[in-house]
Order: structure tokens, then sequence, then C-alpha cells
């Protein structure tokens, strides 16, 4: 049997914070945790539109009995990042899930304000931070869990370790690739640090597939391409909804029989489209060496360490 949004169990008293939840995968993971009765909290970068996706949330949190509200954060600078966790665990104490979800696709060359590759610095290292400050919040909490979203692009991704910020060479497609492998990365050396300190919150990772998001039109639009839009009209039959591709992480959000360390994406075509299910995961992310040096070279930049 398909898993669906039907198969979530009920989420009445759990706290959830999602970031990029405006739109897209995070807008669709929102609503089906919502209509289970959590309490999510929308993490993002553009206040006003996250008051755009709250109005149209609000019917599946009153049918579901759960709450919806707004966390302004913005993955590009670390400062933001921890003043929003700060306030986050000001505010709540508390936190079940963590989804972290915001991503940028294939963008040129572009640097944070701390000075890091965009791509990286807002897909890997602003969650890495976050996952971080927010970590004791999760610690004492039952069936907690931190899902980080990354994509196909992590079977042809690889980690520049000489050249991270892609100051020396730089190509907007591996830049992407490089970031959804650390994504993976991340995930399973999390999994492996919080089982060695005997935790028993859960990192699992998950992508989409092909899915028509924002992200092809933030793409297309940054780059100015006319080749890109033409390939996503031609493989417009092949992409799945943002609500089908946000199944595999509601799967590793909330699924019991999701396992620690698991990486969910969809089972048909390669794991293009489909219901969720366990995929393989790209080799270069089972290298433990590779993933520690990547976690000892994030914690460099971001500041931060697990305690």
């Amino acid at each position: 049997m398909n898993w669906t949004t039907d198969s979530i169990p009920d989420q009445a008293g759990r706290l959830a914070l999602i970031t990029g939840a405006n739109s897209g995968l995070g807008l669709e993971t929102a609503r089906a945790l919502l209509a289970k009765g959590a309490t999510v909290v929308l993490g993002c970068r553009s206040l006003p539109r996250a008051e755009l996706a709250k109005d149209e949330l609000q019917a599946a949190a009153a049918s579901g009995g759960g709450a919806v509200e707004l966390l302004e954060l913005d993955l590009a600078s670390l400062a933001c990042v921890r003043r929003a966790a700060a306030e986050f665990a000001d505010r709540y104490g508390r936190l079940d899930l963590l989804i972290n979800n915001a991503g940028l696709m294939a963008l040129p060359r572009q640097l944070t304000p701390d000075g890091f590759e965009m791509q990286l610095g807002v897909n890997h290292l602003g969650h890495f931070a976050l996952t971080l400050a927010l970590l004791p919040l999760l610690s004492d909490r039952p069936n907690a869990r931190v899902v980080s979203v990354t994509s196909g692009a992590q079977y042809f991704g690889r980690i520049a370790f000489d050249d991270l910020q892609g100051e020396r060479r730089y190509d907007r497609w591996a830049a992407y690739g490089q970031s959804k492998l650390a994504n993976v990365m991340f995930a399973l050396e999390l999994q492996q640090r919080l089982r060695d300190q005997g935790q028993a919150v859960l990192s699992l990772a998950a992508h989409p597939g092909f899915a028509r998001t924002n992200l092809q039109l933030a793409s297309v639009a940054a780059n100015g391409s006319w080749f890109e839009p033409l390939a996503y009209r031609l493989m417009g039959p092949l992409l799945q909804s943002a609500a089908m591709g946000a199944l595999p992480q509601l799967f590793a959000a909330t699924a019991p029989e999701a396992t620690p360390g698991g990486h969910y994406g969809p089972n048909q075509f390669g794991g293009m489209r489909g219901w969720p299910t366990e995929v393989r995961i790209a080799p270069a992310a089972l290298d433990a060496d590779q993933r520690q040096r990547l976690w000892q070279r994030s914690e460099e930049l971001t500041a931060l360490g697990l305690a």
C-alpha cells in the first residue's frame, strides 16, 4: 500500500519548525502536519510571504486542530540563524521536529553576508548552525527528529575541500551538487554523533525527486537562461506536484518505520517521482572520513559545535 498523508500518525501536541515553509515542499509539509494536529512554525526569510502562507494554511490548522506560527529566519546570515534559534528557544523551550527544507538551486556565484558561497551557505552551513543551536530543545523530547532535505543532485555532487567556496573555479550546478551532498553527509554524521552520545533524537534525510517548486523558476530568473525554461517545459510530464514531492520528508519526519540515518525518496523512474520509499545514498556520503572532515570544516566556518 502506498504511503500518503493519510498515513501520517496523529501529531497533536507536537511542535515542528520547517525552514523555507512559505512555498513548495515546505508549504505542503506544513499543510500535512497541521492537518494532523501539529503546531507548525514557518521559518522564513520574508515575513510578508510567510504571512501569506500562514493565511493559506489556516484552514488546514483549523480542521486538524493544529496551529501555524511564524519565525523570521534568514539562513544566509549566521547572525540571523543564531538570533532566530534564541528566539525560538525563548518562545517555546522545546522542539519535536526540525525539517531543514529551505534551499537555493544553481545560482550564479554570490556570497552570503558571512562570505560563504551562497548555495553552500544556505543549503548546508545555515542548516548546520541552526540544527546545532536547536539540538538541546530536541534532546529530551520523545521521537524527536531532524530531517535534512537533499535532492538527486547529491549523486553527482563532490565536496571540493580545496575550494569549498568556489573561489578558484565556480560552476553553479557543481556548487548545488556539493551543497546537496553535504546535506546527506550532515544527516548521516549527525545520526552517528547522536548515537555515540546515547541520544534518542533521529537524524534522517529525504529528497523530493523531480518536483515542481519555485526552485526552477528562481534558478531560471537568476541565470537568464533561454535553454533551461525550454528544458523544464520538455520535462514537464515527469514533474510531480510539490505535494507528492513533500511525501518523502513527511515520511522521514513522522513514519514509525523510518529508521535512524534513513534516506527516503520517490519509488519510481529512478527516484524521480512516486511514493516514498527508502532510496540509495550517494556513495560519496558513505565515506565516514569525508563526513567527519566536512563536519569539522563546518564547525570551523560556523563557529558552533555539538556540545
